[in-house]
């Protein structure tokens, strides 16, 4: 047998959340294998500017101020078990990153210094300058890379997993491994004791959106089709406020600016959150973007404005020298003139339904970090939160796997090879590129910010006429990313529109016009493998 790799742990990801529990294990002795689509360094939390939320000044913060926090902004979907959880072991990543040589930025006196972001009540935000990701990765990623009991496969892309239910008809639908394209187009078969899904989310389901081109929610969909329900998968965050600029995509403007003063206006210089929340500017997330996207709609331009102009100078250029950088490299001093900017897809609040500490309902399957449903974030995600999320889930994800891994013998199956039976070679890679562009117009159109039923129903209609399409090049052509990619991006579209037709109620991120109330009962929204595979 070739092309074929054994290993302790597989974790498909390389994330913040992949990547510290990849380390953490390798510590206590197992061998890790890590799959990457691109670089090591190519993630989400790579672009992740403003911070970790966490308590760190209990002078004037507390543990309880920001369990609240989380659950005004998560509209009361959200887990109070889960909120305590994350909340409390916050501090300790805090300190597990220092010990790494994370630093952080500190005040005139030494101190962390906090920042404040959209829906916090005090200033606990952890940072390093506004690129506090990228400098949690670059630690993070050499500690992964010197170690030696981690191998990583970058350019690499997962196809599905492997369990003992699905090749060799055992009742135990235990995962084994599996299988994972290589670089030079070839499909390899690795073969591990615990498999951890580490893979971010799914942004690039959307035509606009915050995220690198990699967060097609291959996760979601491998897990999902695992046997792996997911939960309140509606619930998708759009940033307010993504740079609008002819030239640069995809560039995220800190909710940090609007914490140290920045305020929303229009292109006439008139404010208007006022309209919407009592905290305006600093509301959360799902209220500021609806209001920017209502502003945008009733006056039918482009944008809208954040004003920084009030702020001193030297102030802005050291608290945020990259969005500073970027804004005046395309023509825009934020010194003087307002930045313009536009809502767009960001963050997930929903995924596959997991404990606190990452394990799921399938035997040897963990996840870690945005593709996990954890019940934290609720309806809508508060800011920074998602950082603490894969800092401290990857803490006790890698616990939860080295005790399974201490307790389960390696299977006695040996897994085939990936067979291509009758596959040709792509011959019109327009039709996957068709597909893919109508795919994320299709969600951007009907199942954005602003929903409504009629608009639900037809972007499932025409969800269901690819389907079958795709479906048929899966099985007939060869694998590539491209191909992988628009097969996984068409199943979380299917899940995202299912889930929002499910929900008869608008609630946090989840918007329907034909439901402009809150329901008394609370509940999540899930969506099981049986009812559409």
């Amino acid at each position: 047998m070739k092309n074929r790799i054994h290993a302790d742990v597989l974790i498909v990801g390389s994330g913040l959340s992949g990547l510290s529990a990849a380390l953490n294990l390798a510590e206590r002795g197992l061998k890790v294998t890590v799959v990457t689509k691109e670089a090591i360094d190519v993630s989400n939390s790579a672009n992740a500017q403003g911070g970790i939320a966490t308590v760190s000044d209990f002078n004037v913060d507390s543990f309880e101020k920001h369990i609240q926090d989380t659950l005004t902004a998560g509209a009361g979907l959200n887990d109070i078990e889960a909120v305590r959880f994350f909340v409390e072991n916050g501090p300790d990543a805090i300190r597990h990153f220092e010990q790494l040589g994370i630093h952080f930025t500190e005040n005139e006196a030494g101190q962390l210094d906090l920042g404040r972001e959209g829906g916090h009540t005090e200033r606990r935000v952890v940072h390093a300058g506004d690129i506090t990701g990228f400098e949690l990765i670059k630690v993070v990623k050499k500690a992964v890379l010197l170690h030696p009991n981690i191998t990583v496969l970058e350019n690499h892309t997962a196809i599905d997993l492997i369990s003992e239910s699905k090749f060799f008809f055992s009742e135990d639908n235990r995962v084994v491994g599996a299988y994972v394209l290589s670089d030079r187009g070839e499909v390899m078969t690795i073969i591990a004791n615990s498999v951890l899904l580490a893979t971010g989310g799914c942004g690039k389901v959307y035509l606009y959106t915050s995220n690198p081109n990699v967060t097609t929610g291959d996760g979601l969909a491998i897990g999902f089709r695992a046997g792996v329900p997911v939960v309140n998968m509606e619930m998708i965050q759009f940033h307010p406020t993504i740079l609008y600029h002819e030239k640069i995509n995809s560039m995220l403007i800190s909710e940090a600016l609007r914490g140290e003063g920045g305020v929303l206006i229009d292109k006439h210089g008139n404010t208007f959150m006022e309209k919407y929340h009592p905290l305006k500017s600093l509301a959360p997330r799902d209220i500021v973007a609806r209001a920017i996207d209502h502003e945008m709609k009733m006056s039918g331009d482009d944008c809208v404005f954040l004003d920084m102009t009030k702020l001193d100078g030297d102030f802005l250029q050291k608290r945020f020298p990259n969005i500073f950088r970027i804004c005046l490299n395309g023509g825009i001093d934020m010194r003087t003139m307002p930045i313009p900017v536009v809502p767009a897809a960001h963050y997930s609040c929903g995924g596959l339904r997991s404990t606190p500490k990452g394990t799921t309902e399938i035997p040897g399957l963990f996840v870690s970090g945005e593709v996990a449903h954890t019940g934290l974030h609720g309806a809508n995600r508060l800011a920074s939160n998602s950082l603490l999320e894969a800092a401290v889930m990857a803490k006790y994800v890698a616990e939860e796997i080295a005790e399974y891994t201490s307790k389960t013998k390696p299977s006695s199956y040996e897994p085939p090879d990936w067979d291509s039976g009758n596959a040709e070679d792509e011959d019109e890679k327009i039709i996957i590129k068709q597909n893919w562009d109508e795919v994320r117009r299709i969600m951007w159109n009907y199942v954005g910010i602003v929903r409504s039923n009629k608009r639900l129903e037809r972007a499932l209609a025409r969800l269901e006429l690819m389907k079958h399409e795709i479906t048929e090049y899966y099985w007939n052509f060869k694998v590539s990313r491209d191909l992988l990619e628009l097969r996984n991006i068409t199943l979380v579209a299917e899940l995202i529109i299912r889930s929002a037709m499910k929900r008869k109620e608008s609630r946090g991120l989840h918007f329907n016009i034909d439901y402009q109330f809150k329901l008394d009962t609370i509940q999540n929204t899930v969506v099981t493998p049986a009812e559409i595979l």
